[in-house]
């Protein structure tokens, strides 16, 4: 068979993993002035979604250092300098607008915000250790807008106990807040929340800084209406609950997490970051794992995701390493990767989504899945995609084993994919696929699955395909209408694995030069 270009091509047992682009704005740099301390929000090019951008203003992050309100914790007492808050024994109220510096400790208290007032309260939190053994110890009971400030250099603690005696408002959490709240700074903040949640807020919660370390019985940090995450390095573990949680389920406006950038170690029982609606991340470092790790398993009726959402899941990494009991990335709807590096081993699928899954660009590596990629509709546009899963290792499905086209559907416009099915089809589609550029290198299956399989057609324009099989039984090659030729071998009896298979034009010419990892007994080319 002649070939209109002839080319070299090795593909090895394990190949390069080149670095990506990366998206990586410079940190955005605190402002200091005479008394004033400032933290910066974010400049990225995201838009607001709503309500935040009815509540979020660049004045919430800049509070005066020098205020004349004090809050000092004595262990069993509490003293204030200035006005706005009132102490009971070992409980301080904040009931007036404005900025508060609070220090020191208490063994069993409180500090409570209950106020009429539309301005922002803002609470500096220069070195406390707050424990409260009956309810929460920070309790954001009634206000427009809270912020607290983890001071710099500052260290902070906050914990509850396993029993709380004291629920009237809901409260389940070590710091609780009935309203918007965020969390800014360049301190240190460590959470123990013994009761239930670690940081949670039945309305939105912002987080832009800080060195946050939470430790939970459920949930590590909530927003029910929303989460949002500027910028912080956070440290969560649970214990039976999610790491990052947003749950409001009755608006579709709300129940979202929307993450800027940050560093991010989660040990999660359940899920690691989970959304009612859309999860939309645009940089970070995750490092995540849920549910045990992927040798473990959860029973059908739990849930130990990675990444985890309803609606639209969108992200865009420096880097995420991910150990699940359950599937690494899902969606309900659709998955949009762009760029970063991806580390997967999922004791489920790798990636999953009842609809669309799209690859944009990225680095992702699935060393252990079930199946690696699956939706109804897949689509690859550019990026590295290696994959070993011990069923398929791309597949598109509606739903069911069908036998018969399903309406599903895989499109590769570019990139390089290297796929190894254990126990499966590495490139599955129960509909129909097209590609119409990149490179798919597939070391087949060693049983009686095949390196390709389909039920209506694959087309093909452009690109290049290379493909090992186990066996030679009802082997799928390209499509005849495809516009460039293919190549189908078939042995009488199987080849050696690891050793170099090439193909020549009528010249002598090599074309092609592949190391399939298994032993085979076919080839497509």
């Amino acid at each position: 068979m002649n070939f209109s270009k002839p080319f070299l091509f090795l593909a090895f047992a394990s190949i390069s993993i080149l670095a990506c682009d990366k998206a990586n704005p410079d940190d955005p740099t605190p402002s200091t002035g005479t008394g004033t301390t400032t933290t910066t929000p974010s400049t990225g090019t995201t838009t607001l979604p709503t309500p935040l951008d009815q509540m979020e203003a660049a004045t919430d992050y800049t509070y005066d250092a020098n205020t004349t309100n004090v809050i000092k914790l004595n262990g069993t007492s509490i003293a204030v300098s200035g006005t706005g808050a009132t102490v009971s024994g070992s409980t301080v109220t904040i009931t007036s607008a404005g900025t508060y510096m609070v220090s020191g400790s208490l063994t069993n208290g409180q500090i409570i915000v209950k106020t009429d007032s539309n301005d922002p309260i803002k609470i500096i939190l220069n070195g406390i250790d707050i424990a409260n053994s009956s309810t929460s110890p920070i309790f954001i009971d009634k206000a427009k807008k809270v912020i607290l400030f983890l001071a710099k250099g500052s260290n902070n603690k906050v914990s509850d106990g396993a029993t709380y005696t004291n629920v009237a408002e809901g409260q389940n959490a070590a710091i609780y807040s009935q309203s918007y709240m965020a969390i800014a700074g360049e301190g240190n903040l460590q959470v123990s929340g013994n009761f239930a949640d670690g940081i949670a807020s039945k309305d939105g919660l912002l987080i832009n800084g800080g060195v946050i370390t939470v430790n939970a019985k459920d949930e590590g940090i909530r927003g029910k209406d929303y989460l949002v995450v500027r910028d912080g390095n956070f440290n969560i573990t649970t214990t039976s609950g999610d790491g990052m949680k947003s749950d409001f389920e009755t608006d579709a406006k709300y129940g979202y997490i929307l993450i800027d950038k940050g560093t991010f170690k989660i040990n999660a029982q359940g899920d690691g970051i989970t959304a009612q609606t859309t999860l939309t991340i645009n940089s970070g470092t995750f490092d995540i794992t849920t549910g045990g790790g992927s040798t473990k398993t959860v029973v059908a009726t739990a849930s130990a995701k990675g990444f985890k959402a309803k609606g639209l899941l969108k992200a865009s990494v420096l880097s995420a390493n991910f150990s699940s009991a359950d599937d690494a990335i899902n969606s309900n709807t659709e998955v949009i990767i762009g760029k970063g590096i991806f580390n997967i081993s999922s004791a489920d699928d790798g990636i999953h989504a009842n609809s669309i899954v799209t690859i944009q660009d990225g680095n992702i590596t699935i060393s252990k899945a079930f199946e690696g990629i699956e939706a109804k509709t897949i689509t690859i546009n550019n990026g590295q995609v290696n994959i070993i899963s011990s069923n398929d290792s791309i597949n598109a499905t509606a739903g069911s084993d069908a036998q018969q086209d399903d309406g599903s559907f895989i499109n590769i416009n570019g990139g390089t994919l290297i796929l190894d099915a254990q126990n499966g089809d590495p490139l599955d589609s129960n509909g129909g696929m097209k590609m119409t550029d990149g490179t798919v290198i597939i070391h087949g299956p060693s049983g009686m699955e095949v390196p390709v399989d389909y039920n209506a057609s694959f087309v093909v324009s452009k690109g290049i395909i290379m493909a090992s099989g186990g066996n030679s039984r009802m082997l799928q090659a390209p499509s005849t209408n495809s516009t460039i030729n293919s190549l189908k071998l078939l042995f009488n009896t199987a080849n050696n694995a690891n050793v170099l298979f090439n193909i020549t034009d009528e010249s002598g010419q090599s074309v092609v030069t592949f190391k399939p990892i298994k032993n085979y007994a076919s080839i497509i080319f």
